[in-house]
């Protein structure tokens, strides 16, 4: 499930399953022209909201129609297909790709995207703390303690921490809290974006505090980065694995914002 879900929500739908070919694939696979004038959104009549583009609907990968929960959520859709310019350029499309993702992907799976996502908090990276050196470990701590007591108090999940990167265990109690909590928030859409989320952070508890409203998207990717962040400042910055960080943020971004138009009623 976890792998057919990356693909999803990188849009390789059609993917080859070797890695090495699949890379391949994608680098040949020139950009489609953009062969529509303007992009809309319409009620449908199940009370969906559909992204049309030129008075056609879209359809997902999977043949399905292109349909969100709320009239916010499709706009978010539809304003990327309108910033296309000559090109349709898809990694500029996060928000699309998740939609994909939670019609093609999750809708049917539920219940095993649940489980992924509890099995990400067995290894939650805000556990897993540094030794040394002791700025590293106030960072660490000043960042993470917050959130997993947050976990606690709110969605009743106790988790052990421990240092360096020797498993931990953690009590089956409260994997199984995450999962009730989880199984509360079983949209397609949602849990889409909290899966994506999940998995660029490392961390479940910091992808729930985001989807709850307790922890902004920035201050999220932030606590996510505190190792990183602390290496960049010993050893310096590296142009490619920056450009990549912005990748990765750009669709943490938006799967927060999606949550966020998933929630609007206007």
């Amino acid at each position: 499930m976890r792998d057919l879900l990356s693909d999803l929500e990188a849009g390789r739908h059609l993917s080859d399953p070797d890695p090495v070919r699949r890379a391949q694939l994608q680098m040949k696979t020139p950009l489609p022209k953009r062969f529509y004038q303007s992009a809309q959104v319409v009620q449908d009549e199940a009370g969906g909201w559909s992204v049309q583009l030129d008075g056609k609907p879209v359809r997902t990968p999977g043949k399905s129609l292109l349909a969100l929960p709320t009239d916010a959520a499709a706009r978010l859709v539809a304003a990327e297909f309108e910033a296309q310019r000559e090109l349709i350029d898809p990694p500029s499309m996060p928000v699309l790709r998740l939609a994909n993702t939670a019609i093609d992907g999750v809708a049917g799976h539920i219940e095993d995207v649940v489980e992924d996502v509890m099995r990400y908090s067995g290894s939650d990276l805000l556990c897993y703390r540094a030794d040394g050196p002791d700025d590293l470990v106030a960072r660490q701590a000043q960042a993470w303690d917050p959130w997993i007591d947050w976990v606690r108090t709110t969605i009743g999940a106790r988790f052990w921490l421990a240092e360096g990167v020797m498993h931990v265990e953690q009590p089956r109690e409260s994997i199984g809290a995450i999962g009730i909590h989880l199984r509360q928030r079983s949209d397609p859409f949602r849990l889409a974006a909290i899966h994506v989320m999940t998995s660029l952070t490392g961390s479940a508890i910091l992808s729930l505090a985001v989807e709850s409203g307790a922890l902004s998207v920035d201050d999220a990717w932030s606590a996510a980065h505190v190792d990183e962040d602390w290496n960049i400042e010993q050893w310096g910055e590296d142009a490619e694995a920056t450009a990549r960080r912005a990748a990765r943020f750009r669709d943490m971004k938006a799967a927060a914002e999606l949550i966020c138009a998933l929630d609007s009623t206007g």
